[in-house]
């Protein structure tokens, strides 16, 4: 489905999770196409480096640093958006953490910060900029999720809960705002060549056989897609072509894209 799309010159987008992988390479996309990219991440050095980087190639770009998972910080953040640069054009939560575990092997502060990121931070930043997006008329909420949240696998079951919570909230918020002027844009890419399995030792082995079809996307390629669904309006975005092969199956045969996800996937 599309809907309003919208141009990226001169508009102001906040992108979470900025310092690295998909929501940098996005972040750099954007101030590329004439957009003042506003990043957010945790580590306000490793903002300030890559702010550096995509002012020195001519774009517009400012430091945000924030801990998302923090409520207060949430608060301060969206506080000096408003404060400085308005409701945001484009808002792309791109944020989540998560190892992939089963249930019981999940440490519950770990737990809590799965729901914390993406789906908490999520949630919380866009209703604190609907307001002003919706008293405009214009803007886009993109989610950037998982495959998970389409096709569920054993052994990471907080990282798809979190991910399902997130599809929900799209869902959701799609009906809210039709006719509002403001759209929502879901991304799905398949496996990401980031820092993410790096970050979160033990994924990568997790992944179904079955799913090891689906070809590696880099950030860039998913940044692309991102701007230009915003750019056109588009709705959803699940790429590359085997995953959409593999999410249209699990609509139409459940029973057994779940056969498959579990018999070649990980077990106790």
């Amino acid at each position: 489905m599309r809907g309003t799309g919208v141009g990226l010159t001169g508009r102001t987008v906040l992108v979470t999770g900025a310092s690295q992988g998909i929501g940098l390479a996005t972040a750099r996309t954007l101030a590329r196409r004439g957009s003042v990219a506003l990043l957010v991440a945790r580590g306000a050095e490793a903002l300030d480096e890559q702010v550096e980087r995509i002012t020195a190639i001519g774009g517009r770009a400012v430091a945000l640093p924030a801990d998302l998972a923090d409520a207060d910080q949430i608060d301060a953040l969206v506080a000096r958006v408003l404060r400085e640069h308005g409701p945001p054009d484009v808002l792309v939560n791109n944020a989540g953490v998560g190892r992939w575990l089963f249930l019981d092997d999940t440490p519950p502060a770990e737990l809590a910060g799965m729901i914390a990121l993406p789906f908490g931070a999520a949630l919380h930043l866009t209703r604190a900029f609907l307001p002003g997006m919706r008293a405009r008329g214009s803007g886009r909420v993109v989610m950037v999720n998982s495959p998970v949240s389409r096709l569920p696998i054993p052994g990471a079951t907080g990282y798809a809960a979190s991910r399902y919570a997130l599809r929900g909230l799209t869902a959701a918020l799609r009906l809210d705002l039709r006719g509002t002027g403001v759209g929502v844009t879901e991304v799905i890419p398949g496996k990401v060549s980031s820092r993410y399995f790096a970050n979160n030792p033990g994924a990568e082995e997790r992944i179904p056989v079955v799913a090891r079809l689906i070809p590696t996307v880099s950030p860039e390629q998913v940044a692309a897609r991102i701007a230009r669904a915003v750019e056109r309006g588009r709705d959803e975005v699940v790429f590359p072509w085997q995953l959409r092969a593999f999410e249209v199956g699990g609509r139409l045969f459940p029973g057994l894209t779940s056969y498959l996800a579990w018999r070649t996937g990980t077990r106790r």
